[in-house]
């Protein structure tokens, strides 16, 4: 199994061992979940990740959910690849290592509530003054602009307002969560899409960088199909539709004896195998059912002829022949069906990482894989301030003055936690693209 020290198979080419954004240096300044892992995209495909947190408590994340040798696993997979520097934004010494730091970098990530920065004199225009290449991811509820923008926005906020929430569940039912911070991953995708444009605008056409202003709400919506023309053209307001694809016949989750599959037979050609293998080759001869249109018509007919013939096989059976009979079905994955399922091992989406404090620890897989250039996995997740101190040499800070800011409660490191004073000191207000945990 492919490990944090080594997660390349050992023929690819050595040129991939720093990751194709070797060189980059990003400052990531956002903390919990949408900054964070933009930060974690770029850090599995090479860039240099300085972490700025708290000093005293760190990113929330570092205690969410279940908690190993007293971190959080999730901490372990959104962080890795990174660096820690433990500083206090809130004073101003804090705030000029941080300026020295971004005047360095090529990125800038942040997801604080609009304004934060601003208040601590760290405006994109005070920033590129020394350092105009400077491209700055900014994540943030509604945007950095707008009557909404300095409204608190939480992911969950944000799959409401962007569209989502509404589709999510059963008909006629309170809508439902979909299970993970959905909202805040797609403004982090969205947003590592964004810095890497910006990166290409700059190398090609002149060397500036630029704001990228990503709202959750708005990278929710972006994924929303056909929600609005669908209103604009036809007054239509999409509704819940449970586990079905609506407009799209047959596709949904039917039931077998011991759990559920989901079965997409809603091409005409799969359609008629599908129907074929369930035992009513009449419904695939039948001409009313042979293109989509005639089978959403009678989509409640098909379902429950689909429904009849699951319900009395086991899932294993029903997947085994209709895999025979190429038409597309899976099934629902639990995380013990993921972490053993062979396809997952055989494309290094089970990655084994050794954890800090010397834990063995599966965690998910780089993606997108690139082939000539893959991702992997670099080093683990750091404890709080684990780099403050190296951080501070690379920025030329001599041992006295680095001694200095500790004791002064500036910085913090392993070695020399902050104490009591420190640790009131936040790295600013709740970053408005968080969700509550998952």
């Amino acid at each position: 199994m492919p490990s944090s020290s080594d997660t390349s198979p050992a023929d690819r080419p050595a040129s991939d061992a720093a990751g194709p954004l070797a060189g980059l240096k990003v400052v990531e300044m956002g903390q919990l979940i949408a900054g964070p892992f933009a930060g974690k995209t770029l850090g599995d495909f090479g860039a240099e990740v300085i972490k700025i947190e708290a000093t005293g408590s760190g990113d929330p994340l570092r205690n969410w959910r279940l908690l190993q040798d007293g971190s959080s696993v999730w901490w372990q997979v959104q962080s890795r690849n990174k660096r820690s520097i433990a500083l206090d934004l809130r004073q101003a010494e804090g705030q000029d290592i941080a300026r020295r730091l971004v005047a360095e970098a090529d990125v800038l990530i942040e997801n604080f509530r609009p304004g934060t920065l601003e208040a601590w004199g760290m405006d994109y225009a005070t920033l590129s003054r020394d350092n105009p290449g400077l491209v700055m991811l900014r994540i943030s509820g509604y945007g950095q602009t707008g009557p909404y923008r300095d409204l608190p926005g939480f992911g969950a906020i944000g799959e409401a307002m962007g569209g989502l929430r509404h589709l999510t569940g059963e008909p006629g039912r309170v809508p439902v969560r979909c299970g993970v911070s959905i909202g805040d991953t797609l403004a982090a995708l969205h947003g590592a899409i964004g810095v890497l444009t910006a990166l290409y605008h700059r190398h090609v056409h002149g060397g500036r960088g630029q704001v990228i202003d990503v709202a959750l709400h708005e990278a929710v919506f972006n994924v929303m199909e056909s929600l609005l023309p669908e209103y604009s053209a036809f007054g239509v307001v999409r509704e819940p539709a449970g586990s079905a694809l609506p407009g799209i016949a047959p596709s949904n989750a039917y039931r077998c004896h011991d759990g559920v599959v989901l079965v997409s037979g809603n091409g005409d050609s799969i359609f008629r195998r599908l129907m074929q293998v369930i035992g009513r080759p009449d419904l695939g001869a039948d001409p009313a059912l042979a293109d989509n249109a005639g089978r959403v018509e009678r989509v409640e007919e098909i379902d429950a002829a689909i429904g009849a013939w699951t319900g009395g096989l086991a899932v294993d059976e029903v997947l085994q022949r209709l895999a025979a009979a190429r038409v597309p079905a899976g099934k629902v994955y639990t995380a013990r069906d993921i972490a053993e399922d062979p396809h997952y091992r055989a494309r290094e989406m089970v990655l084994r990482q050794t954890t800090r404090s010397g834990r063995e620890l599966d965690v998910p897989g780089i993606v997108p894989k690139l082939l000539g250039t893959p991702g992997r996995l670099r080093s683990p997740a750091p404890g709080l301030g684990d780099d403050t101190d190296v951080v501070l040499r690379e920025l030329g800070l001599t041992a006295d003055q680095i001694a200095a800011l500790h004791a002064r409660g500036i910085v913090a490191g392993p070695a020399q936690p902050a104490g009591s004073a420190a640790a009131a000191s936040g790295a600013g207000e709740p970053p408005a693209a968080s969700a509550p945990p998952a």
